[in-house]
């Protein structure tokens, strides 16, 4: 049986080379920037209402992904950014239970969290998880939060 454990992080992992490296053979750059941000001090997921999550498998980490506030829309806005699960773990729910976990988070301090995705296969994905399309030049996918 696999074990999928997600948490936050207030560092990056070792393993964190083997994410990049994984992302930039499918394409994506977007892990090679959260490393740089990170070392620079620009952007460490740490302002108030941020985090940044890590998915394990089986105690290996499969899948990082960030909460910050949207710089585009007014502060009760938060945007997923840098989520990325590695290809051999996909379609096992670890995703989805890393961008549940996000959620759940941001509904302590947002009214609805935004992304942007290029893919269509991050755009179903992002649908199955219960965001909404928009026609927004600064996001693509949007959901609104229950702050009860």
């Amino acid at each position: 049986m696999n074990q999928t454990e997600i948490q936050p992080i207030t560092h990056l992992p070792p393993q964190i080379a083997d994410l990049e490296n994984a992302a930039v053979a499918e394409g994506f750059r977007f892990l090679t920037r959260l490393i740089s941000e990170w070392q620079s001090g620009a952007n460490r997921f740490d302002a108030p209402g941020e985090c940044l999550m890590a998915a394990y498998l089986n105690e290996r980490l499969v899948g990082i992904g960030g909460l910050s506030v949207d710089p585009y829309a007014e502060a009760s806005v938060g945007r997923l950014r840098r989520v990325y699960v590695v290809p051999g773990s996909r379609g096992q729910n670890v995703g989805q239970r890393l961008v549940n976990a996000l959620l759940v988070h941001a509904a302590l301090h947002f009214r609805s969290v935004r992304l942007n995705t290029d893919t269509v296969e991050g755009s179903a994905f992002y649908l199955r998880c219960g965001f909404v399309r928009v026609e927004d030049g600064d996001a693509t996918h949007r959901v609104e939060l229950s702050n009860d």
